[in-house]
């Protein structure tokens, strides 16, 4: 797990042969697509970068996802398209007998999944489900909730897909499965046996190993990369299961929730979007003084208390300021977050271009 922020000489797009890419604030934003991400995954591709899309969404078809990317102009196979419905198929599958019946609230993608592992699918508690399984889906109901939460209470051993509490779609933020889960666990005060979508690592471990040819050796953990916009569910799954992870700033993560971030919600690196998979990252580092420099930016912490930078509306200063902030936190200094930096990271251009207009 990273203490404090890396950097690379080359693009990461060279430096890691796979990438473990989340799609919700990363590449799409419910239909719409995210400004620059089709490009830059086209550009790391070329330069020999391997991807899987991983997503908590556990209501879509993997072709349908498929389908969406290649409308963005990517170049996509369903098999690349890991969702949480597929990695919980298979986790259940390994806890209960060949043929068990399991209650699935969920949408359909989901329900093929569970049937293709060889388990039957049933609707009521009343029908004594060794499991149940809950992801997300637009049309679930009261009743569905209800009925998971009775055959949890007659002793189903409970399994969800993710615990993401909001999902972004086209009009905003909008509550995400784990906010469900909640209400069966509210209702019944069990907690899931265990989840399949990130912040648990088991999803990238699924796309290293489904990215690795017939026969050959699953690519290796140190050369993937774990790519998300969320630090609870995507950086803590890389972090989680020992993979090197990238923040990006075009979803839920703003400036001041990296800056406060504690040691295990931290990442590797952080950039303004996808564009930073084809450009060198400098590192930071920490000099005599106490300052912390990254590139032409610097960030420090002054006698008062207070978080400085050089310049708030580039990454680089970021990148010292949350380095300078974790620093100050791992030493037991707690930083008021009213008076943090206000980063204006939003805008045109590639981070380098942005580093040189100061």
């Amino acid at each position: 797990m990273p203490a404090y922020l890396r950097g690379s000489d080359r693009p990461l797009a060279e430096a890691y042969a796979l990438a473990l890419l989340d799609l919700d604030g990363v590449v799409y934003r419910g239909k719409n697509p995210v400004d620059h991400a089709s490009d830059a995954i086209r550009d790391a591709e070329r330069r020999g970068m391997a991807i899987e899309y991983t997503t908590n969404n556990s209501s879509r078809f993997q072709s349908v996802v498929a389908d969406q990317l290649i409308g963005f102009g990517l170049s996509v196979e369903p098999r690349q398209v890991i969702t949480s419905s597929v990695v919980a198929a298979r986790m259940v599958a390994r806890a209960v007998p060949h043929g068990a019946k399991v209650l699935v609230v969920g949408a359909e993608h989901l329900r093929e999944e569970i049937a293709r592992q060889g388990l039957e699918i049933v609707e009521r508690a009343e029908d004594d489900p060794a499991a149940v399984v809950q992801g997300w889906y637009p049309d679930m109901t009261w009743n569905q909730l209800a009925q998971a939460a009775f055959a949890v209470e007659r002793g189903a051993a409970y399994y969800v897909t993710n615990r993401d509490l909001t999902i972004p779609r086209e009009l905003g933020i909008a509550p995400g499965c784990g906010s469900m889960v909640q209400a069966v666990v509210n209702a019944t005060g069990v907690q899931p046996a265990a989840c399949a979508g990130k912040p648990e690592s088991a999803m990238y471990d699924e796309a290293r190993l489904l990215a690795a040819a017939d026969g050959a050796e699953p690519v290796r953990r140190e050369l993937c990369l774990a790519i998300g916009d969320r630090l609870d569910t995507d950086i803590e799954a890389g972090n989680r299961g020992g993979y090197d992870s990238l923040a990006v700033l075009t979803g839920v993560t703003n400036p001041h929730e990296l800056m406060l971030a504690p040691r295990h919600l931290r990442p590797t690196f952080i950039a303004r979007d996808l564009r930073a998979l084809n450009e060198p990252i400098p590192a930071p580092r920490r000099e005599p003084d106490g300052r912390w420099v990254c590139g032409r930016d610097e960030a420090a912490i002054d006698a008062a208390g207070r978080l400085t930078v050089s310049d708030a509306t580039v990454m680089d200063a970021l990148r010292a300021a949350c380095c300078a902030a974790w620093e100050a936190s791992d030493n037991g200094r707690a930083l008021d977050a009213d008076i943090l930096p206000d980063f204006g990271l939003i805008g045109a251009g590639s981070e380098h271009h942005h580093a040189g207009c100061r």
